[in-house]
Order: structure tokens, then sequence, then C-alpha cells
């Protein structure tokens, strides 16, 4: 194996940037792809085997643009660029792409923007359809980007009115009679919803909106014979609905509408053997035109790198187990079949 030097050309603010604190970044990109990285003023020496020199070289042009176009490079821009690399799926250009787009911003400022090639497809496929459904696993911006589409077409006259829902379901717990009145009882369900609500719009606005009536949060079991016509209607948790609950949420969809359904099929809080809605939704509904079905995986967490690692690891066990299962139940039968036929 051939071992080459490379130099790359890289303004002195922008080197700053890419290296990280302490060459935090630069100590990654060399563990990750069995490079070394040596840092000279305006310039950044690359030595290793020439595959990996090529992608170090991808994965350091990428986030410097970033840094051009934006300032900053954070470890998730860090990650994502090695995971594009390693995998070869993508551009080297990819993440600079994704960072091009923004959707709205906080109250305080902030873009809301898709920060993964996954993120950045679900945003596109929101905006072209009727109805889009948002699966994947923690971490991976389903709810928060469906809600910034939301304000977004909001504030621009897009529609008339937000509504916001989903099953009030406990996650795994019994927590017997909540205090206060009905709104009292039923926000403790929907906090997730309105943490996104005040950090985008803002407690004073969505305030105003929600008493006009034009932003509404409630439980799934409200939307019953209701028509919703002009409306964005996300639906959140939807993995804890039943079929019953996601056939009547669809069918309340009117003129003018779009809906957003988003869940994650592996962390449901349904009754042992219940159905869940969102399960038979995605196989009733497939190939239905104008409605999409956007699938994220642990590469699109956008949380703290060590989300991605418990989401890999969960999903490992849970396909260990499957097949665990079924190789018990292959044998099993087996035994079962010689027992009857006087084998054993």
């Amino acid at each position: 194996m051939s071992i080459i030097e490379n130099i790359i050309e890289i303004p002195a603010d922008q080197l700053r940037t890419v290296s990280g604190q302490l060459d935090s970044f630069l100590k990654k990109i060399e563990y990750t792809l069995h490079v070394s990285l040596i840092p000279r003023d305006g310039a950044l020496k690359i030595i290793g085997p020439e595959k990996s020199v090529s992608k170090a070289k991808e994965v350091i042009g990428s986030l410097a643009e970033l840094s051009r176009r934006s300032g900053k490079v954070t470890e998730q821009n860090v990650d994502y660029a090695l995971s594009l690399a390693i995998e070869d799926s993508s551009s080297p250009d990819a993440i600079v792409d994704i960072d091009k787009e923004v959707i709205c911003h906080t109250v305080h400022g902030k873009p809301v923007k898709p920060k993964t090639l996954g993120q950045k497809r679900y945003v596109n496929a929101i905006r072209e359809n009727m109805v889009c459904f948002g699966l994947g696993p923690a971490g991976t911006g389903k709810t928060y980007l469906a809600m910034a589409m939301a304000i977004n077409a909001f504030k621009n006259n897009e529609v008339s009115r937000i509504i916001l829902t989903r099953p009030a379901i406990e996650a795994g717990e019994k927590l017997g009679f909540l205090p206060g009145d009905l709104q009292s009882k039923i926000d403790p369900y929907l906090r997730p919803l309105y943490d996104a609500l005040f950090e985008i719009m803002g407690a004073e606005a969505y305030q105003n909106n929600y008493e006009k009536g034009l932003i509404e949060v409630a439980p799934l079991a409200y939307m019953r014979g209701r028509t919703l016509d002009n409306a964005y209607i996300i639906l959140d948790e939807a993995q804890n609905t039943t079929p019953a609950q996601m056939k009547m949420f669809l069918t309340r969809i009117g003129f003018g509408s779009k809906a957003i359904i988003t869940g994650d099929t592996t962390q449901k809080d349904l009754p042992t053997g219940t159905a869940s809605g969102l399960d038979v939704a995605l196989k009733v509904l497939q190939g239905i035109e104008g409605i999409s079905m956007m699938r994220m995986t642990s590469r699109d967490v956008v949380r703290h790198p060590l989300v991605q690692k418990i989401v890999d690891a969960y999903e490992n066990y849970e396909k260990r187990e499957q097949y665990r299962k079924e190789r018990a139940g292959r044998y099993g039968h087996g035994r079962d079949r010689d027992r009857r036929s006087g084998k054993e």
C-alpha cells in the first residue's frame, strides 16, 4: 500500500474552524480515515494511503466550504461528512448543498434547516405531497422539521391555521389521575409540540394565534367528526395510534390542507397485542399518488453523537433477537414434527 502526501490550501480562518477546538475535528478525521493531518499557515498536509487521502481531501474541502459559507463547523457536520465519505454515498459537495436551504428562523434568529440528506429528502417530500409520513429513530428531526414547515407555510399565508395532535398515551408508565382542568391534564402529553412551537414561533406569538383559534394543539381523540380545510396538520408519535384512529385522522384532511405523520415504529407504547395504526397505514397506503413515506436512519440523527450510537446499538440488538426467535421457532417446529412422527 503506497503512502502519498497531498497539500490543501485553506485560508487560516477557515482552517481554524475546520480544525475544531484543540484540533479535535482533525483528530477525528485522522482516526476515522487512517491519515495524518499536519496544519500549516494557510495549508493542510494530508499523509496516508491514496484512497484515504482522497476521502480526507473531500471531507476537509466540504468542511472548509461550509466554514466559508456559514462561519462555523459543528461536530455533527464532521461526523456526517465522514459517514458520506466512508460510504461513497454522495458527492463531496452534498453537505454544502444541504446547508444552503433554510426553512425559517427561530425566534432568536437561528436558522432552521435540514442537516442530512435524509432530512433534505424529508423536507422536499413535505413540499411536494399532500400527505407525508416521516419515519425514523429519535433525534432525526421528524417533528421539528415538520413544525418548521408548518409555521413557515402559516407565516406565508399558504394555510390559515396549524393543527398539532398526538395520541395521549403514557410511555410505559401509569401516571394515574392528573390534577387541574382538562387542558392541564392533556398538556404533559403535548409538551414536545409546545417546545418546538415556542422555539420557532415564540411563546407570545403562539399565545396570540392560539387565542384566535389559528393554532390548535390537541389530543388525537379531539379530531373525530371534523373536516380540516386549508390547514397544516401534524400527527406526532403516530406509532401509538390504533388502526381505527389512524383511519379517522387521515379522513379528516380537507381541501387546501397538508398532513404530516411522524413516528418511530420501534418505540410503541400501545398495550401488548394491539396493532399500530402507523404499521397498518404504511402497508395500506403504499404506492398511492400524493402520499410520501420517508424513512430516516441513525445517520440522520442530529442530536449528540452518542444518540446515534445508542440507536445503532438498539437496532443491532433487535435484529439479533429477531433472528434468535426465528431460529428458535424453526427448530421448535422441527422438534414438534419429530415428536408427532415418533422419531423422538
